[in-house]
C-alpha cells in the first residue's frame, strides 16, 4: 500500500508542474488531487506516508494483538477483570492526564503484565495542527507520567486518531518513539450498535492482526466479551506489541 502511495504521489506532481503549463483550471484540479492525496495520507496511519507505523505482525500463525487507546477510566478496571479471567495480556496506550486521574488503575495495568504505551498527555483535538515542539512536549509530558506513576518507560507511541503529518514525524523521531497504528479499527467510539462493533472487528481478523479499541465504554466491555469467546473459538492466541 505505501508503496502505491508513493506511485501515486509520484504521478501527481508530475500531473502538478504540467497542469501549471497547462492553464489555470488544469492546475487547480491538480492541486486538489495533490491535496486530497496529502489529506488522505495523513488520515490514513495504514499508509505509512509520514511515518512508518507498525500495524500488524507478520506471522504463520492465528495470533491477534488486543490495544486499547485512551485511558485509563472508570472502565478499565472491568476490561482488566475480562483480561485476567481469560489470561489474556492487552497493550494500552494512555494519556498523560488521565494516568493522573486514575493512578492506581495504570499501576494495576501494569502489575497484571500488560503493556503500556504513550499516547501524549492530552489528546488534544488540535493534535493535526500542532508544532512539532508542541508534539514533543505532547509526548515527553506523558513519557513523565508513566514514569513517574508507573515507573517504566516506554518506546511504543500511538498517535490520537492515528493522524500523522511532518510535524508528528518529526515529534516522533525526536522523542524516540516507535510509531504503532493498526489494521482491524473497532470504531467503537463512533458505532453505537454493539454487534455492528463486534462484526466490523472478527471479519477484519487476520493472522497478526492489531485491533484498535477504547477503554472508555460499557459499550466495548460488551464488545470485548463476545470478541474473546470469538477467538477462543478461532483458536486465535493473542500477543502484545511489545513482543513484535
Amino acid at each position: 500500500m505505501k508503496h502505491n502511495l508513493f506511485i501515486l504521489f509520484y504521478l501527481l506532481c508530475n500531473v502538478f508542474i504540467y497542469a501549471f503549463q497547462a492553464g489555470f483550471w488544469v492546475y487547480i484540479l491538480g492541486f486538489v488531487l495533490f491535496s486530497a492525496v496529502v489529506i488522505w495520507g495523513s488520515f490514513d496511519i495504514q499508509l505509512g506516508y509520514f511515518v512508518n507505523s507498525l500495524t500488524h505482525k507478520r506471522t504463520k500463525i492465528k495470533e491477534v494483538a488486543l490495544t486499547f487507546d485512551d485511558g485509563p477510566t472508570e472502565f478499565t478496571p472491568k476490561v482488566l477483570d475480562l483480561l485476567k479471567e481469560n489470561n489474556i495480556k492487552a497493550t494500552f496506550f494512555c494519556i498523560g492526564k488521565q494516568i493522573e486521574k486514575y493512578p492506581e488503575t495504570f499501576q494495576r495495568i501494569i502489575a497484571e503484565g500488560h503493556t503500556v504505551g504513550n499516547h501524549t498527555f492530552s489528546h488534544s483535538k488540535n493534535t493535526g495542527f500542532l508544532s512539532a515542539s508542541k508534539m514533543m512536549e505532547e509526548i515527553e509530558r506523558c513519557d513523565e507520567v508513566i514514569l513517574k506513576v508507573g515507573e517504566i518507560k516506554t518506546n511504543l507511541y500511538r498517535p490520537p486518531f492515528g493522524v500523522t503529518n511532518p510535524n508528528i514525524a518529526k515529534a516522533i523521531r525526536k522523542t524516540d518513539k516507535k510509531s504503532i497504528g493498526w489494521n482491524v479499527r473497532s470504531l467503537d467510539t463512533v458505532i453505537i450498535d454493539e454487534k455492528k462493533i463486534y462484526k466490523r472487528i472478527t471479519k477484519n481478523i487476520k493472522k497478526g492482526s492489531i485491533i484498535l479499541m477504547h477503554d472508555t465504554s460499557g459499550k466495548t466491555y460488551n464488545v470485548l466479551v463476545d470478541l474473546l469467546l470469538f477467538l477462543k473459538q478461532k483458536n486465535y492466541s493473542t500477543f502484545t506489541i511489545d513482543n513484535i
